[in-house]
């Protein structure tokens, strides 16, 4: 993918720190603002996702969401947990390990196991077209609709302990 990097941030965590209760499984669960600089000015589309590489199971999928548009410079914090957007932005397939194993779309964030601190990575992209894929669509669907487009990327790591 491209070396073009964007500036992820959150008004409400800072880079490698602690994502507050709020938006976890513990509080209200609702996505925290984000914000972002560095989309190349011919980019049509962005696209988020966030996952947690330390599950025990493997990395699960806390949220997919694609077709924000190419102009956007962020998310205000509790985004609708709907399938689509306002804005055309529609949200893809979560909260699982496996495409087979997902079933809600939206955020839903952090719900570790009591023990270690997980990290959970907001990556996101700059993509040269939009995507045109339906809500709701896996995240195998996504990083296939998007091989080959990507402008610029970056990341934000969190963390959560229980």
């Amino acid at each position: 993918m491209s070396a073009i990097k964007l500036m992820l941030t959150s008004s409400t965590f800072k880079h490698n720190d602690y994502i507050p209760k709020k938006h976890t499984c513990d509080g209200q669960d609702v996505s925290p603002a984000l914000s972002w600089t560095g989309i190349p000015p011919n980019a049509k589309s962005i696209a988020l996702v966030m996952d947690d590489p330390d599950a025990p199971p493997g990395t699960w999928l806390h949220w997919t969401i694609y077709d924000l548009p190419g102009t956007l410079t962020g998310l205000q914090e509790n985004t609708a947990k709907t399938e689509t957007l306002d804005n055309g932005a529609k949200q893809g397939l979560v909260w699982g390990v496996q495409d087979s194993d997902m079933d809600r779309a939206g955020y839903w964030g952090p719900c570790p196991p009591p023990g270690k601190p997980h990290r959970y990575f907001f990556k996101i992209y700059a993509i040269d077209k939009v995507l045109n894929l339906p809500p709701k669509s896996k995240l195998s669907e996504i990083l296939k609709a998007m091989k080959g487009h990507v402008l610029a990327q970056g990341e934000l790591i969190g963390i959560y302990k229980r």
